[in-house]
């Protein structure tokens, strides 16, 4: 037995202090324990909590970003954009190396070495954040931020915060690094409405990415962070510090070596914006464009699905179109007098921008008018800016600026030559070039805004491609399209139609028809219809080829009423005129609106041999991917025989060579033509073509109104149309229509003199070739004799 003194009881009972030493190592233990469990269980709750309404990935496995819709000319060159967002789909292997390595070293040093999110990253911009009292780093890897930006809101929460991880280490089991970092550098904002580094190349440098320099990656890579506030063309300063720490980054990772951080620190850096030629050169063509596009594939499609659209759009025949509708439309406006600048500047940001507006995309010719705003003025000139380049207007192009409003008098009235009272600082006027004075300066010759409006459309008649398109003046000043939308009444224009219809019914070049005055009443209406002729004057018997080209209403009127309007009806139809046709004889002579695109598409049948070619604007779309969506090819519809179009085209050359049309005869090559005047002089027109190229022009106001007495097809039409062709015949070779099987010429002489070498329908052809003899009893007829020998004659 121990001791009687002796204790039984365990140590640690008989000391207080080491029991408690035991229960807290105890508790410690499962604190220690239980922290990291609790936080895992946390954790896993948290994931399983904001993982149960996640979107899917389908929007970023299936990536499809709103791109940029180009839209090129025939020859590949840029005609324009359509987008909402300025974005350009490049591949990772189409960029130079070194710029996804500048993104990463700005953004995501440790991208390829996470899974999604960095725990590091997330602590270090922690600690930075507390430091500076406020939000200054975000630690999002670039996994993160495409998840942010594609399937997440933009709102700041610890709710999306836990999402945008979840969702990002899921994403990186679903794609590749290489696929997530393409979609992020064809994803991010850039600033300056630039998405993706290919459109920020473009904005900022004026070049592909494929040919960005490490200096100018660099300077791309600094702006995520605060596209803003690192924009260069706001802040070169800013946007170079950010560049800097950029390449200082790079060179820590020893992505780049130190001579590479040192020369692409020294490079001179130039930001300059790639010239963007939208709605600037054929902007009506561009309009037109636009509207086929989202008829075809839809509104979204067109602004977001990265369409390559090539038309058949011809720069210099675009360029020469326009340029030609200007000149011909000022030079009617001038007869006017001056009746004020087209606007006026005053703040100074508005001269930016309007420099910036009016930057000049294609090469400055004598001929080409420019929107310019006036900087200071003398008597004899005055100093002005158009986009890139300056000017000056002498004081001798002014000689037509006579007063030309009456609300205006005295001291505030123009004064001819004097500049000083026509132009004054923050003036903007149009402006044609007349010559280059080197240095990016231009002599200049002040010009107006028009009255009336026109619109040109020039087509190939053997494939249908529309090469050139102008649908008005200024297309800043008004959008509507008067080539494709204006329904005007065509006057004299729409008479081939007439006699076309009238060949193949009893008539023949030769037949004799009364020029005289006529009178048609309506006995259930009471109304009473006097065509009259545009002279006001009569010839009496007249050759239907001499009719036409002197362009008679009369004769046109008695042709129509021989064969029936139901012949002309039918004939317009047969060649594609899908306006409204009412049955009554006014239509003879253009009553019936009709757009001058429709009008060309008829015209075509006759250098084409009898059949009309649809016009084709757009001849091909492809995807972002390079796949066909849609290609155009021509489409020839049979309308009238090789002969009749042949006959028909033979007798248009007269208008030209004796007739209405004379004037365009300065383009020297074999032509045939037509002029077109309305009542009232309120609309004029000039359909002209050669084998190879067929051009229509109209003129008119919006509202309808007369253009003043004179104001025909051949002194307003005319001279637009022979500005354009000019410019652009030499293209073509000077070639003759050539006749079919199945006709036969002869000589005819009319009861006025006039002589023609004309082609018949084999058979048809006057055995009389002097139509003199007997021609009012044959012009008296009124109706086409049977007998052969009569119509061999021409006789009715």
């Amino acid at each position: 037995m121990p001791p009687r003194n002796a204790s039984t009881q365990p140590q640690d009972r008989r000391n207080p202090s080491m029991r408690w030493k035991r229960r807290f190592k105890r508790k410690l233990f499962w604190i220690i324990v239980a922290i990291p469990a609790g936080a895992a269980l946390c954790a896993f709750l948290a994931f399983w909590f904001y993982s149960r309404d996640l979107p899917g990935f389908r929007n970023i496995t299936d990536y499809k970003p709103p791109l940029v819709t180009t839209v090129l000319t025939r020859d590949g060159h840029v005609l324009g954009y359509f987008y909402k967002e300025k974005r350009f789909l490049v591949r990772l292997q189409d960029m130079p190396p070194y710029l996804p390595k500048a993104f990463l070293a700005a953004e995501d040093a440790g991208f390829y070495k996470h899974d999604g999110i960095d725990p590091w990253a997330i602590f270090r911009a922690s600690l930075m954040n507390l430091k500076a009292g406020g939000i200054r780093q975000g630690g999002s890897t670039i996994t993160q931020q495409v998840v942010k930006r594609l399937l997440l809101s933009p709102e700041k929460s610890f709710e999306r915060k836990i999402k945008e991880a979840v969702l990002a280490y899921r994403l990186e089991s679903y794609l590749t690094k290489d696929e997530i970092l393409t979609i992020y550098l064809n994803q991010i904002f850039l600033g300056s409405k630039s998405y993706g580094v290919e459109a920020a190349a473009r904005e900022f440098f004026g070049k592909h990415v494929q040919d960005l320099t490490l200096a100018e990656a660099a300077v791309l890579a600094g702006l995520p962070q605060a596209p803003s506030r690192y924009n260069p063309l706001a802040d070169p300063v800013a946007a170079k510090t950010r560049q800097k720490y950029v390449l200082e980054q790079m060179l820590s990772q020893g992505w780049i070596t130190q001579g590479q951080y040192t020369e692409a620190m020294n490079q001179k850096l130039v930001y300059k914006s790639m010239e963007d030629h939208s709605w600037k050169v054929g902007a009506y063509y561009l309009e037109a464009v636009r509207r086929f596009l989202i008829d075809k594939f839809g509104e979204d499609q067109v602004y977001q699905g990265g369409l390559t659209v090539q038309t058949a759009c011809e720069l210099p025949h675009q360029i020469a179109a326009d340029n030609a509708m200007r000149r011909g439309l000022g030079d009617m406006a001038k007869t006017r007098g001056w009746e004020g600048p087209a606007g006026h500047i005053n703040k100074p940001e508005d001269y930016a921008r309007f420099l910036d507006d009016t930057r000049i995309t294609e090469d400055l010719k004598p001929g080409s008018w420019v929107r310019a705003v006036i900087m200071e003025t003398s008597r004899e000139r005055a100093q002005v800016r158009f986009g890139q380049y300056t000017g000056v207007i002498p004081a001798s192009t002014t000689m037509w600026c006579r007063n030309g409003r009456k609300d205006v008098s005295g001291a505030a009235a123009p004064v001819p030559g004097d500049i000083t009272r026509i132009l004054h600082k923050g003036d903007v006027v149009w402006a044609s070039v007349r010559e280059a004075r080197g240095g990016g300066d231009y002599s200049l010759a002040l010009e107006r805004d028009p009255g009336p409006e026109g619109a040109l459309v020039s087509i190939k008649p053997d494939t249908g491609e529309v090469v050139a398109l102008v649908g008005g003046f200024s297309f800043d000043k008004s959008q509507f399209n008067r080539a494709t939308q204006a329904k005007r009444q065509p006057g004299s224009s729409f008479k081939p139609i007439v006699y076309s219809a009238a060949l193949d019914n009893g008539f023949t070049p030769a037949s004799i028809v009364m020029d005289a005055p006529v009178v048609f009443g309506n006995a259930e209406t009471g109304n009473v219809w006097r065509p009259e002729n545009y002279e006001d004057t009569f010839y009496g018997p007249t050759l239907l080829a001499t009719a036409l080209a002197k362009s008679r209403n009369l004769v046109t009127v008695r042709v129509a009423q021989r064969i029936g309007v139901k012949k002309v009806i039918e004939r317009a139809r047969a060649l594609g005129i899908d306006s409204e046709l009412p049955e009554n004889l006014s239509i003879a002579l253009g009553s019936s609106a009709v757009t001058l695109m429709n009008l060309c598409q008829a015209y075509t049948a006759f250098p084409r041999g009898g059949s009309y070619v649809k016009p084709r604007l757009v001849l091909s779309v492809k995807s972002p991917w390079g796949e066909t969506l849609y290609k155009s090819e021509p489409q020839a519809v049979e309308a009238i025989s090789p002969q009749n179009a042949f006959v028909m085209t033979s007798m248009l050359k007269e208008v030209i060579n004796v007739g209405t049309g004379a004037a365009a005869k300065a383009l020297g090559r074999p032509l045939a033509g037509k002029t077109g005047t309305t009542n009232n002089e309120q609309d004029t027109w000039f359909m002209g073509f050669t084998p190879h190229l067929l051009t229509g022009v109209y003129v008119g106001y919006d509202q309808l109104q007369s253009m003043g007495r004179g104001a025909s097809g051949a002194r307003t039409a005319l001279p637009i149309w022979l500005n354009y062709r000019k410019a652009v015949e030499s293209e073509f070779p000077a070639d003759d229509f050539q006749p079919p099987q199945n006709v036969a010429w002869a000589h005819i002489t009319g009861p006025a003199g006039e002589g023609y070498f004309l082609p018949f329908y084999e058979g048809t052809q006057p055995a009389q070739t002097d139509m003199n003899a007997n021609a009012t009893a044959n012009a008296n007829a009124t109706e086409p004799g049977n007998d052969a020998d009569l119509m061999k004659q021409g006789l009715f």
